[in-house]
């Protein structure tokens, strides 16, 4: 066997753990898959002959393709801010679990990076992000994740605590609302299953528009509906298939055929009245979605 041929067999081993690392830094996994991409890219083409732990160097190549993507999303929105660390060379030293030194809730805190970190998203700023993915969901030390950045290991310290302390902050402040909205959309599906039109109505707002994307329109959506009276007469006694889920951490509604989701249902909610529901049904759409099913009780499932 070829070096490449071991190379690209290797690499495909550790393909799935390397988005998902990925997707949890960017938010998105059509993202993730090109940052992985990138990231075969220039390992196919590096020297790996000094590689001693080839997990870990995989682990920082991907890190740095993915802090290159989320510095070019600021520059586009703020002036430049200097060049980013090189790519990194074939390293000698291996990435390893760090001791923990913050509370026992972090643990908790890390297991809902995905819903926390599209709260945040635009809050953090690259580095901050990077080290708190990097170290509280991946357990990566401190010093590498300093190299990554080409800061020193206080400094990433410093950089994973104030991303935690706003992940934190954006998700105690966001939970009664999510709470609320889980419940008005739980009482919405309930009332359409039971052809409840006098229910759908309180629930919606007088001027409540519903649009459709061009895939739900050709498997038999409207494309586009405005008042509450229209409304609720399409859903009344309809999506008794949809079911209640978190659509990238959001209370929203699935429609699940064959065991795969074929529409998505997104709510705008204000003042207590839904306004706004958008169906999703494109399937490239479909695969960038984080879903969570939830109980009726509004229990992840």
């Amino acid at each position: 066997m070829s070096e490449y041929d071991w190379l690209t067999r290797r690499y495909a081993e550790h393909r799935e753990r390397l988005t998902t690392l990925a997707h949890r830094m960017l938010g998105s996994r059509g993202d993730a898959e090109d940052a992985v991409q990138e990231a075969w890219l220039r390992v196919s083409r590096a020297d790996t002959d000094r590689v001693e732990n080839l997990a870990a160097w995989l682990t920082t190549v991907v890190a740095r393709v993915c802090l290159n993507v989320l510095e070019s999303r600021k520059v586009r929105r703020e002036e430049p801010t200097g060049a980013l660390p090189p790519d990194p060379v074939a390293p000698g030293t291996s990435i390893h679990p760090a001791d923990r030194t913050g509370p026992e809730d972090e643990a908790l805190l890390a297991d809902s990076v995905g819903i926390a970190l599209m709260v945040v998203l635009d809050t953090l700023t690259p580095a901050e992000r990077l080290a708190f993915v990097l170290h509280d969901v991946f357990d990566v030390s401190f010093g590498e994740i300093g190299s990554i950045i080409d800061r020193s290991p206080v400094a990433a310290r410093q950089y994973a605590s104030r991303a935690r302390r706003r992940v934190r902050g954006a998700t105690v402040a966001s939970d009664a609302a999510r709470s609320r909205k889980r419940e008005i959309v739980a009482a919405f599906l309930a009332a359409s299953r039971g052809g409840d039109f006098a229910t759908l109505l309180t629930l919606l707002d007088p001027d409540a528009v519903l649009v459709a994307d061009p895939t739900a329109v050709r498997i038999g959506a409207p494309a586009e509906l405005r008042g509450a009276d229209a409304v609720a007469g399409t859903f009344a006694g309809g999506a008794e298939a949809a079911r209640l889920a978190l659509v990238d951490g959001v209370p929203g509604a699935v429609w699940v055929r064959g065991g795969r989701p074929k529409v998505v249902f997104t709510f705008t909610v204000r003042d207590e009245k839904i306004t706004g529901i958008a169906l999703e049904a494109d399937p490239d759409r479909l695969r960038d979605v984080d879903i969570v099913f939830l109980g009726a009780g509004g229990t992840e499932r």
